[in-house]
């Protein structure tokens, strides 16, 4: 669902950029392949972590080409940007998520929070709330 595909460019300092064609904000590197896709995940959750403060829409994961890497965040982030683009998908706020959980404003905020080590009880609860629920497949 969050799997975008990367680019992977050599730098001219011996470097490897990492871009996403879907997201423009995610722009990372590394000394060499394997360390620009472990940086790309962190740019990709900061930068998906800025659309939900911004209030905007996540953007859609386009399919890869043949034999284009694809990065996608962790498995707790996943759930979290679920949450998040399923309350957008039904236009509802913040406010009205955290009165349907019963909980105050500053817990759905710590919710969406990447630095925020969330509970996946509350993520799974959220995501009741919206009429969701959460699947977890190990590949």
């Amino acid at each position: 669902m969050f799997d975008y595909p990367v680019l992977l460019t050599p730098d001219d300092n011996g470097t490897i950029l990492v871009t996403f064609p879907d997201v423009p904000e995610a722009i990372t590197f590394g000394e060499d392949t394997d360390e620009a896709l472990l940086q790309a995940v962190d740019a990709l959750e900061s930068a998906l972590a800025f659309y939900i403060a911004e209030r905007l829409p996540l953007p859609v994961a386009s399919r890869p080409k043949r034999g284009q890497k694809t990065v996608r965040p962790s498995a707790l982030e996943c759930a979290k940007f679920g949450v998040y683009q399923a309350m957008t998908e039904q236009g509802i706020k913040k406010t009205e998520l955290a009165r349907r959980l019963g909980w105050h404003l500053p817990q759905v905020d710590r919710l969406f929070d990447i630095r925020h080590a969330s509970r996946f009880d509350q993520i799974e609860a959220a995501a009741r709330a919206l009429g969701r629920h959460v699947e977890v497949h190990i590949a």
